[in-house]
């Protein structure tokens, strides 16, 4: 173990750490946001919205997430898309956690008893009202973990965007490996600051589940 090349190079592996996060905040808005309206397509009373969610979850949930970067960042200039790594990374990875996302409140408005709704529609509420007021606050409780589990996901899914150059950790890993030929030192400083950022990400998440079923 060479301490003290990791001492040397910790700064950097810090500001790419810095890159991850930032990443995932950018990414996890997105797929929450492919999520929602994932989510109402799929739970539409239209069949074509119905099919049209249905196909996002499909392709995007079917397909590899390292392929969907490549034909974004790569093939895209082909078809007038023109994106930096940076940009791509955050809409392809966004894009791709926002299919599982959505099966994931989905799963959750689902799991809320009917008969909670057809009350509501008894006491005079609309259909969209019913969803607000009533349903949905008894699916957020149900789906604050499956969707913390979801980012986690995300947040080790961001070591994809090496591929095409974003300097975070597996890219800044990988380029000290070149010139150090140390790669478990490398690899080990990445890893860890993996597993911190999601340490602390998993224990907001457990915060939020609590504060929402004592709610």
């Amino acid at each position: 173990m060479d301490y003290g090349l990791m001492q040397r190079v910790f700064p950097f592996f810090l500001e790419a750490a810095w890159t991850t996060i930032t990443l995932s905040v950018l990414t996890a808005a997105l797929g929450l946001a492919c999520a929602i309206l994932g989510t109402s397509a799929r739970l539409s009373r239209f069949a074509l919205f119905r099919f049209l969610g249905a196909t996002y979850v499909s392709l995007f949930r079917g397909t590899p997430a390292l392929i969907q970067l490549f034909i974004l960042y790569f093939g895209g200039p082909q078809i007038g898309i023109q994106l930096d790594a940076f940009a791509a990374g955050v809409i392809g990875l966004g894009v791709n956690v926002g299919a599982y996302m959505t099966e994931t409140m989905r799963g959750a408005i689902i799991a809320v008893d009917r008969g909670q709704g057809e009350a509501a529609r008894t006491l005079g509420m609309s259909r969209w009202q019913a969803m607000c007021n009533v349903i949905l606050p008894q699916a957020m409780r149900l789906m604050i973990r499956p969707l913390g589990v979801n980012i986690n996901a995300l947040i080790k899914s961001t070591a994809l965007v090496a591929a095409i150059s974003v300097v975070e950790l597996t890219y800044t890993a990988q380029r000290y490996i070149g010139s150090t030929y140390k790669p478990f030192e490398m690899f080990l400083i990445a890893g860890l600051l993996y597993m911190i950022i999601i340490y602390v990400v998993g224990q907001g998440i457990s915060w939020a589940d609590r504060k929402a079923r004592l709610n």
